[in-house]
């Protein structure tokens, strides 16, 4: 039975990933979302309200941060690396919102690449995919 709640909770965490995902547009203010789908080709940076913009871009990682530290607590079952998951997750978010901030307050054609994975590791769960392989790795070798 363990295993069991253990993978069904795995698959409802990854789900709710999945839905952040999918309805990203019905939920957070973005007007990013279809500037980097082809739009940064041909024209400048699109018009945004930079206050809305991070508070959503904020609770996107948020959002993504506590069900990402709850896959790892059931996969690992060990508040050590929950809590350095977290610290990691903190001084991610301090580091990437202000590298996105500048980019977004100081738009340049020649940044983009490098706002857009900024962006990316800001609302998507990229850091999750990082850190399950090397605590695992970490606990092959303890």
């Amino acid at each position: 039975m363990a295993k069991t709640f253990k993978y069904l909770s795995l698959v409802l965490l990854f789900g709710l990933l999945i839905l952040i995902r999918v309805f990203e547009e019905q939920i957070f203010y973005d007007p990013y979302l279809a500037f980097f789908k082809n739009d940064y080709l041909y024209i400048d940076s699109p018009r945004q309200e930079v206050f809305k913009l991070t508070l959503f871009t904020t609770l996107r990682y948020v959002m993504n941060t506590v069900i990402s530290l709850g896959i790892l607590f059931i996969l690992f079952k060990d508040i050590g690396i929950l809590k350095f998951a977290g610290l990691i997750y903190v001084v991610a978010y301090i580091i990437l919102i202000a590298l996105f901030l500048y980019f977004v307050i100081n738009p340049k054609q020649t940044d983009y690449y490098l706002f857009f994975n900024t962006r990316r590791f800001l609302i998507q769960p990229v850091i999750l995919l990082l850190l399950i392989p090397a605590f695992y790795y970490h606990k092959q070798r303890v």
